[in-house]
């Protein structure tokens, strides 16, 4: 058992937490085990709720078993305003095949031919309106590849492999939509016939590497080793299964300390969205080998973001007064802020929202430094000082970081 865990009093809650798979929060390193069978096919997340009902009904409610939906058979999922007309928007809901997302933003896929197509308009939840949708020259690595409208460049290769199960780039073919049972445990025929912990890929047990590459297939920015592929060029690993080494398959996109682009900033934070593994592999979080679901519980929607716990309680879990990188005293002392107030969380230093998701909408960064006002003078990245307090300026809070006495100068206002 992990040496942190050991020293963790084990309450009653903690103990559910346990018993429902979140022990992993100050995780162990486990044996790598679980890796794909070779005749093992895709059968689909139905075949699993019969004996994991539980956890499919969770699932089932979260948005990555719902990241795209076809409007005809579920109306509810469109949030775009179809009722009035738009200049941003040139097309009606007849035209939609697909919906993709929920959260931030919702866009629109057309199908022509045996392939589907963005249409170039998306909605902005929040703001609750229309905005144009296009890849522009100079953003993505692939743009060059495809022809410069929308509908020369079809979702296939550019989105489908992470929003599908098992896409087939022969036959343009899924096992099913959305982020199925399978994409995260593999092909599922085997274990189905003859249900066994050796024959399913459970990413709880591989090792940190491994595990966090299940989840970061989709959540890094990169390109395939091999591209292109039938003539295509694809966005997402081709051929890479659960249990497999992602890098045998991916590289990440280059970041160049004091490059400041559409991917990155000059810190080699993440610049754009979809890019949350890019950022993880650099931080400390990463390299003492916490995975991903240690802090996602991906199999319920109850808290934001799919957490396993709310606010601070998921940070201060294993950040607490038993652990040499917990507080010392209360949150409140650490963060110069209220308790329970927004400049109180966690999150609001150490993950910014500063990841343009689009236009004026971010998304949390996930190298969980903290980004000092001088470095927004230097470099330009925003830093969570003067993101929350617009009205003053870094000079300002440099000062006011001087003063505090619980935290190193060196470190907070250099």
């Amino acid at each position: 058992m992990n040496r942190l865990r050991t020293r963790i009093a084990v309450t009653p809650a903690i103990a559910l937490l346990m018993a429902g798979g979140i022990f992993a929060l100050c995780p162990a390193v486990l044996p790598q085990s679980g890796a794909p069978t070779s005749n093992a096919k895709f059968v689909g997340s139905e075949r699993c709720e019969k004996c994991h009902a539980e956890i499919y009904a969770g699932w089932k409610q979260t948005r990555m078993a719902n990241v795209v939906r076809d409007p005809k058979a579920h109306p509810d999922a469109v949030q775009g305003d179809f009722e009035h007309p738009d200049p941003a928007r040139t097309f009606g809901l007849d035209d939609v095949a697909f919906v993709y997302g929920s959260r931030y933003k919702q866009r629109y896929f057309t199908r022509r031919g045996d392939d589907y197509f963005p249409l170039p308009a998306q909605w902005d939840i929040a703001k609750k309106r229309w905005l144009p949708y296009h890849v522009e020259a100079g953003t993505d690595w692939w743009v060059p590849y495809y022809g410069p409208t929308n509908f020369d460049r079809p979702t296939g290769p550019t989105c489908d492999g992470c929003h599908s199960v098992n896409y087939n780039v022969q036959t343009k073919s899924v096992t099913e939509w959305n982020v199925g049972c399978e994409k995260c445990h593999g092909p599922g025929s085997e274990h189905v016939a003859h249900p066994t912990k050796a024959n399913i890929v459970n990413p709880e047990t591989l090792d940190y590497v491994r595990g966090n590459d299940v989840c970061m297939q989709c959540h890094t920015q990169g390109r395939p080793l091999k591209n292109p592929v039938n003539g295509r060029w694809y966005d997402w690993p081709v051929g890479y299964l659960p249990g497999h080494r992602l890098a045998d398959y991916w590289e990440l996109e280059e970041v160049k300390p004091g490059a400041t682009n559409f991917f990155q900033y000059a810190d080699m934070t993440a610049h754009k969205n979809r890019m949350q593994g890019n950022d993880f592999v650099q931080s400390t979080m990463y390299h003492r080998q916490i995975r991903c679901f240690d802090c996602h519980q991906v199999h319920s929607n109850k808290n934001e973001s799919n957490l396993a716990l709310k606010g601070n309680q998921m940070c201060l879990f294993c950040h607490n007064k038993q652990n040499p990188a917990g507080l010392r005293g209360t949150v409140s002392e650490h963060t110069y802020h209220a308790e329970g107030s927004a400049g109180s969380e966690c999150v609001a230093c150490h993950m910014p929202h500063i990841e343009q998701t689009i236009k004026d909408n971010f998304v949390a960064a996930h190298t969980f430094r903290f980004i000092t006002p001088r470095e927004t003078e230097l470099s330009g990245i925003p830093n969570p000082c003067t993101s929350c307090h617009k009205d003053k300026s870094t000079a300002w809070a440099t000062e006011q970081l001087k003063a505090w006495n619980t935290t190193s100068p060196w470190r907070v206002a250099q």
